[in-house]
């Protein structure tokens, strides 16, 4: 059986691994691994943490939804959040999912599901004011998004006014695709002027949007909206998701063709497996199917998890496999030092694009699958640029192919690199190397960080490359004679950076504690750190059980911190950037919860409230110190039945559970808050 800290330190690795490559995937658009792998990192992350929630940590990305917006854009908050799906893989992951639904709804009788294409595009939220177009916005992290307004008003099938417009605020969801004929056709123009082409459609797609300067109209213009959900302003008239997809083309809207209402899960079931028979003819790529609960009453009653509906999942399809050669493997290095082993592929198309590389991961996965230079491979690709090395075809391996090793130095810098104890990646430990140091200065200047403005990823680039930046306390030791002259940095460019810098001296402890960079530590954990210690100075001798008794913080956070300002190298660079004016002051004092009227008092929700979603109901509750559980024991203090009550009610009267109705529910929020 595992030991506490091998799991802990296996946690650890899993949510650096995860936010890496979501930053990659969402803003970087360079991801390194295919959809299906990231998936099986995320699932094992949320077994292990359901396992162990006491190692739960704050900043884990399980508590995520996107990634915030890119910088460049203005941010748009999206009133009503886009959360990601949940997905499975097969029937067995979809029955589970309806009995999931049919337990929290505390229904026997049959559920009516709609399917749809799972687009392998860009979200996005369109919001028209009295049918007049006013705002378009990405994703983002699904709370805020970037105003892609611009650019999304050249694409053809968004209109600019709804027909039959309804009075007020309508706000529209759905997929930015990339039509496979017009990606083609953007491919051979760009092959025609000595341009690289784009790897497959999905990039493309979410990169057109996210243009600031010399727009691409022509690509813009090869672009198809395709809606799927009314997030605000729905009639009341409208009952059901089919009756949505319907509203949607009447308002002027492509839709997705092969749109199934499925009047239970086994017709949910076929219609996916009919879809999967139709892939590879459709116009589109996708990969896989959406099913949700068709019902809207429903769908408000189950709510949402903290990134996910409760009433929608994602079924993927299984994933398109090739062979190819393994024509070399090379070592990359990542802003936390971590070396990453990659296959250099011979060229081959799976799945729509074209691969010639996919991440190794680390020295252990290598092992485990014994990948060596010349062998041939199965590469499995589901909807991703880069995909997985699923296997190794042995019988074709050449006699005199060698094992091979991730280098003991690092290839950036030469220093030594180092495996940590419980840890599957090896990591350089040169702080000041290159490779790290321009993804460092990035996190630096980021706005949740110390937000340089002005400090972009091509200036950054130069500084360190003609070394005048070595480490991150250099940025405040130059001038603006040290940068003037530096490629598109005049005199005034260099001013305005040198009094950014000067702006960004002043700053807050969460905010600095972010800059720093220190693995696993973001917006809540820095938050976290600064109430409990208030300043730096009794923080950098803290130790790690110290740190653990620190709520939301878990025993891998807490020995990452602790060994972060234990390195000399650390204290040193932290003492530097004082001496250079980086300053605070004292942190916020914790807030106050809002109440503790139900502490220790256990509710269970079954029926239909009138009044209010089940996920507000158990916020409520949850604000006020009590609990909210699926099952009634003797140990529940309340039940509260809404219309339609199921077995819960039954099971609260045999016994002799306090049961409320809505009406003295809602009565006993209102005098307590």
């Amino acid at each position: 059986m595992p030991s506490r800290r091998s799991i802990s330190a296996r946690l650890r690795n899993l949510r650096s691994e995860i936010e890496r490559h979501l930053q990659l995937y969402h803003v970087e658009d360079a991801p390194e691994i295919s959809d299906a792998e990231f998936d099986e990192l995320y699932r094992e992350l949320e077994r292990l943490e359901a396992e162990h929630p006491e190692l739960v940590g704050a900043d884990s990305p399980t508590h995520r939804v996107g990634q915030p917006p890119a910088e460049g854009f203005a941010t748009v908050a999206h009133r009503v959040p886009m959360l990601s799906l949940d997905n499975v893989t097969d029937a067995a992951g979809l029955r589970a999912f309806e009995e999931r639904v049919r337990r929290t709804l505390d229904r026997d009788d049959p559920i009516a599901f709609l399917s749809e294409p799972k687009l392998d595009g860009a979200g996005v939220e369109l919001v028209y004011e009295d049918g007049a177009l006013r705002l378009g916005a990405t994703r983002g992290d699904g709370r805020a998004g970037e105003d892609v307004s611009a650019n999304l008003k050249h694409l053809m099938t968004v209109p600019l006014a709804l027909r039959d417009a309804p009075p007020g605020r309508v706000s529209v969801r759905g997929e930015v695709v990339f039509p496979l004929a017009n990606f083609k056709r953007l491919n051979r123009a760009r092959a025609a002027r000595g341009k690289d082409p784009f790897v497959n459609p999905r990039n493309a797609a979410a990169g057109a949007l996210r243009q600031l300067h010399d727009i691409d109209i022509a690509r813009l213009r090869g672009l198809e909206f395709r809606a799927y959900q009314v997030a605000e302003g729905v009639p009341t008239e409208i009952t059901t998701q089919t009756e949505v997809v319907e509203l949607l083309a009447r308002w002027g809207f492509a839709t997705s063709q092969n749109t199934v209402r499925c009047s239970d899960i086994d017709a949910a079931i076929a219609a996916h497996d009919a879809l999967g028979k139709l892939r590879d003819s459709l116009p589109v790529e996708i990969d896989g199917s959406v099913v949700k609960v068709d019902e809207l009453v429903l769908q408000r009653d189950l709510g949402e998890l903290s990134r996910s509906p409760r009433w929608a999942i994602a079924v993927k399809f299984p994933p398109q496999q090739r062979t190819t050669i393994v024509e070399g493997i090379s070592t990359s290095v990542g802003r936390t030092g971590a070396l990453t082993p990659v296959a250099k592929l011979r060229p081959v198309f799976v799945g729509g694009v074209t691969v010639s590389n996919a991440s190794l991961h680390n020295q252990d996965e290598i092992e485990r699958k014994d990948v060596r230079v010349g062998d041939t491979v199965v590469i499995q690709r589901a909807g991703d640029v880069i995909p997985q090395v699923v296997a190794v075809v042995k019988s074709k391996r050449k006699k005199g192919a060698r094992k091979w090793r991730l280098p003991k130095s690092c290839p950036a810098c030469g220093s030594r690199a180092v495996r940590a104890e419980g840890e599957a990646v090896t990591r350089c430990v040169n702080l000041d190397c290159p490779a790290q140091l321009k993804n460092n200065l990035r996190h630096l200047a980021s706005r949740g960080a110390l937000d340089v403005d002005g400090l972009g990823e091509k200036l950054i680039d130069q500084l360190v490359e003609r070394e005048v930046v070595k480490r991150l306390s250099n940025l405040f030791e130059f001038e603006a004679d040290t940068i003037e002259g530096l490629d598109r940095m005049g005199r005034k460019s260099a001013e305005n950076l040198v009094a950014a810098l000067d702006r960004a001296r002043s700053t807050t402890l969460p905010r600095f504690l972010i800059a720093l960079g220190i693995r696993e530590v973001g917006s809540t954990v820095a938050g976290l750190l600064a109430r409990r210690f208030g300043d730096l100075d009794p923080l950098l001798d803290a130790d790690a059980e110290t740190l653990e008794a620190i709520e939301g913080i878990g025993p891998g956070i807490a020995q990452t911190v602790v060994n972060f300002f234990a390195d000399p190298r650390n204290r040193s660079e932290v003492a530097r950037l004082r001496e250079l004016g980086v300053r605070w002051e004292g942190a916020e004092p914790r807030a106050s919860s809002e109440g503790d009227a139900f502490e220790g008092k256990t509710f269970v929700l079954t029926g239909t409230l009138p009044a209010m979603a089940r996920s507000e109901a158990q916020r409520r509750i949850e604000a006020l110190g009590g609990k909210v559980t699926s099952s009634v024991s003797k140990k529940t203090s309340y039940v509260v039945a809404g219309d339609s009550p199921g077995s819960k009610l039954r099971k609260a009267e045999e016994l002799d559970v306090v049961v409320l109705g809505p009406a003295e529910f809602e009565s006993l929020l209102r005098d307590l808050g």
